[in-house]
C-alpha cells in the first residue's frame, strides 16, 4: 500500500510541526578550496555554529513562522547545553529533547570552500542513541501535529517508528533522505513526501540522476516503491516536484552562493510549515527555494536560516 497523497488544506488548529533528528555542533573551517584526501591546507578561517540536521530544520521551520516541537537526543556537556540554549530562543517545544549521560553531543567538522561547497564529517553521539522508546514516548505531541519531518542522522529503526506513528495519526509524512542510505520499502509506504537530492535520488534509484529527464524517471522509480510525492532538489536550478497528477521543476533564485551549508535543511523546514498552513505543494516549494537561496548567501547552518519576513521579501515581484 503506498502513501496517501498529501493532505490539501490545513486542519483546524492542527499546524503544528514536529521534527524527529538531529542536533550537533558544526566546527566550521573556511579554506581556499575543500582539500583532496591525504593534503593539508593552511590559512583557514575557524568558527563555531549551531547545526545538525534535524536542529537545522527545527530551527527553519520555526523562523520561517511556524509552531514546531523538537525531539531529539543531546548528551548533558557544554555543547548540548549550548545547543538546549539556541533552540529555547526560538520558541519550539522541547519537551522531548531527551539529556543523555552516557553520550556526548554531536559534532560536526565542516571544510568550506570559496566557491560555497563542503565536505563534512559527523560523530553522531547523542544522536545515534535517539530510541523508538523516545519517539514513542512523544506519541501525543506527533498525534496533534500537521506534518512530521524526518532525516537519517539517527538510527533507521527510530526514524522508521516516528513515521508508523504519524502515520497511524493521520499527519504527512516528510523524509528527507540524508545522509544517504539505501531505505526499505517499509519505511517509503509511510512517506507522504521524500525530498532526495540528486545524489540521494541515484543512490535510493540506482537511475544517476543529473538532468530534468533523469529526475523524473527517478521519481517514477520512488513512487513506484511507495512514496505519494518526490521533490528531488537541484541545488540552483530549483525542485523537481513530482506527485501522482504531475510532474514539473519549479525554478530557483538566482544568488552568489558563500556557504552551502543546511540549504537542503533549510529548504525542508520552510516546506514543511507552508504545507502545514495548507499552501499547495508547488507554492510551498517556491517559498522552500527561496528560503534556501537566502541561506547559501551567509556562512554557517543555523545562523544562516532566514525569518519569515525575509523568505516573502524574496518572493515579492
Amino acid at each position: 500500500m503506498s502513501a496517501r497523497p498529501l493532505s490539501r488544506t490545513a486542519r483546524s488548529g492542527r499546524n503544528l510541526v514536529v521534527v524527529v533528528g538531529s542536533s550537533n555542533t558544526d566546527m566550521i573551517v573556511r579554506v581556499p578550496r575543500v582539500p583532496k584526501a591525504g593534503e593539508t591546507l593552511l590559512g583557514g578561517e575557524f568558527s563555531t555554529a549551531a547545526g545538525g540536521k534535524g536542529a537545522n530544520q527545527a530551527v527553519a521551520a520555526a523562523r520561517a513562522g511556524g509552531r514546531v516541537a523538537f525531539i531529539a537526543r543531546l548528551g548533558r556537556d557544554s555543547f548540548g547545553n549550548e545547543a538546549m540554549e539556541c533552540l529555547r530562543k526560538e520558541g519550539m517545544l522541547l519537551s522531548h529533547v531527551v539529556r543523555d549521560s552516557a553520550h556526548p553531543s554531536g559534532v560536526a567538522l565542516i571544510f568550506v570552500g570559496s566557491d560555497g561547497e563542503n565536505s563534512i564529517a559527523v560523530a553522531g553521539g547523542a544522536n545515534q542513541h535517539l530510541s523508538q522508546s523516545d519517539v514513542a514516548a512523544a506519541r501525543g505531541v506527533i498525534a496533534r501535529a500537521r506534518i512530521l519531518l524526518l532525516q537519517l542522522e539517527n538510527p533507521l529503526k527510530t526514524v522508521a517508528a516516528a513515521a508508523r506513528i504519524a502515520r497511524g495519526a493521520g499527519l504527512d509524512v516528510i523524509l528527507n533522505p540524508a545522509p544517504a542510505c539505501p531505505l526499505p520499502d517499509a519505511l517509503l509506504r509511510d512517506v507522504s513526501l521524500l525530498t532526495p537530492n540528486e545524489t540521494e535520488a541515484s543512490l535510493l534509484t540506482g537511475c544517476r540522476v543529473n538532468s530534468i529527464g533523469s529526475a523524473a524517471k527517478a521519481a517514477r522509480i520512488l513512487q513506484g516503491r511507495g512514496v505519494g510525492s518526490v521533490i528531488i532538489t537541484l541545488g540552483a536550478k530549483g525542485a523537481f516536484v513530482a506527485t501522482r497528477e504531475r510532474a514539473e521543476l519549479v525554478a530557483g533564485f538566482r544568488v552568489k552562493a558563500v556557504d552551502t551549508t543546511a540549504a537542503g535543511d533549510v529548504f525542508n523546514g520552510a516546506l514543511a510549515v507552508r504545507l502545514a498552513e495548507g499552501c499547495p505543494l508547488l507554492e510551498a516549494v517556491r517559498f522552500a527555494n527561496a528560503a534556501a537561496a537566502i541561506s547559501v548567501t551567509r556562512l554557517g547552518a543555523q545562523p544562516s536560516i532566514p525569518t519569515r519576513r525575509e523568505i516573502d521579501s524574496m518572493l515579492q515581484p
